[in-house]
């Protein structure tokens, strides 16, 4: 599948002015976007790579530039409740500002080699190739949005001038005041919730929980963007009962029981590829528990599991939504958002459409003469 959209395209310099840096001592630059704080000298990269001191100042290095794009369906993000059934195009840079031993896109997130980031658009591009291939949003994924956040609200923007919804993928590792510019733009957001410890976050991501935990309560209390959460439960890292009913108590006092929480199934990769993958009946204990906490809308992800992928109308219990994985086998949900069934509101943007994307992944370039 392939489109030739050379009149929408351009091919920005990649090395493009960064925001949130103030100079310091020594003739270094501070990185202010991230709690990582970074302390530059010339030439000197961030720890997400992306981020660079040249000449006294800080530059973004992956600006306009991707390490591929396809189209997905919105529930593989996931988004159980952001316009289900609906096609997305996805699309990431290079780098991270997190080093998860166990992360599942180490190819891309702990790339250094600027060489594989082959496919150059604009954000007027980006929004216009999302228009022609039928996508209905456009999400920043594969590594984490935050490092190329000039980039991503840029593009948000252009999105949004075209009637493109845009989403981010991320573990929201970002400091107060970018993340105000950074979500007013989006629309929804996954954010990752690596685990319920502090120690977690530190043995195995090289961050600090807290800081996670004030951004998840800042965009669901003080913005306009939808959000739902997603952890991925490591055997014997975060699994236990003890620390899921943790993070699901906090969810439902901090955040509220309707917004939606995913467990998802690891598998074994990058630095902890000694682990088994996660049973499945662990996720479904997990998703027992949150729900035992008062949560409304909590599933299971990387596994077959109806009962765990389907939404179900808190009051009457009725299925309204049946998913298989990506899959929706059923859709019984109006527009307004209402269960058919008693008129209760599920919580969520919705809408009719003929026939779900499905499970389909539809890598697609952006052709340039």
């Amino acid at each position: 599948m392939e489109r030739d959209l050379n009149d929408s395209l351009k091919t920005p310099e990649s090395a493009h002015p960064a925001r949130w840096w103030h100079a310091i001592a020594d003739a270094r630059i501070q990185c202010d976007l991230c709690p990582r704080d970074c302390k530059l000298h010339d030439g000197q990269r961030g720890a997400c790579f992306v981020r660079q001191n040249i000449a006294g100042e800080m530059v973004l290095t992956t600006y306009g530039r991707s390490s591929g794009f396809c189209i997905d369906p919105i529930e593989k993000k996931p988004l159980n409740h952001f316009y289900p059934g609906s096609s997305i195009l996805s699309f990431g840079t290079a780098g991270c500002n997190l080093a998860c031993k166990f992360c599942q896109n180490w190819d891309i997130s702990k790339s250094k080699d600027m060489d594989r980031l082959l496919d150059a658009a604009s954000p007027e591009g980006i929004a216009a190739a999302a228009a022609a291939y039928g996508a209905q949003s456009v999400a920043f994924t594969y590594n984490d949005p935050v490092i190329f956040a000039e980039y991503a609200i840029d593009t948000a923007v252009a999105c949004r001038a075209n009637g493109i919804k845009t989403v981010a993928v991320t573990a929201a590792y970002i400091h107060p005041e970018p993340a105000r510019n950074f979500f007013a733009v989006m629309d929804a957001a996954n954010v990752d919730l690596k685990a319920f410890t502090d120690d977690f976050y530190f043995k195995l991501c090289g961050g600090h929980l807290q800081p996670v935990l004030d951004i998840l309560a800042y965009i669901h209390h003080e913005t306009n963007c939808w959000l739902e959460i997603t952890t991925l439960l490591i055997p014997g890292r975060n699994d236990s009962p003890t620390e899921v009913k943790a993070l699901a108590d906090w969810v439902a006092r901090e955040l509220g029981a309707n917004v939606p929480l995913h467990f998802s199934a690891f598998h074994p990769d990058w630095k902890m590829s000694d682990l088994p993958p996660t049973p499945p009946s662990t996720l479904t204990q997990a998703r027992r528990i949150a729900m035992d906490a008062g949560l409304n809308y909590v599933y299971t992800g990387n596994v077959h599991d109806t009962e765990g992928g389907t939404t179900f109308c808190p009051q009457c219990k009725a299925a309204l939504i049946e998913r298989d994985w990506y899959n929706i086998r059923h859709y019984d949900l109006p527009s307004d958002g209402r269960c058919p069934h008693c008129t209760t509101p599920i919580a969520g943007y919705f809408a009719r459409f003929g026939k779900p994307f499905g499970p389909r992944r539809v890598p697609v370039r952006l052709v340039r003469r």
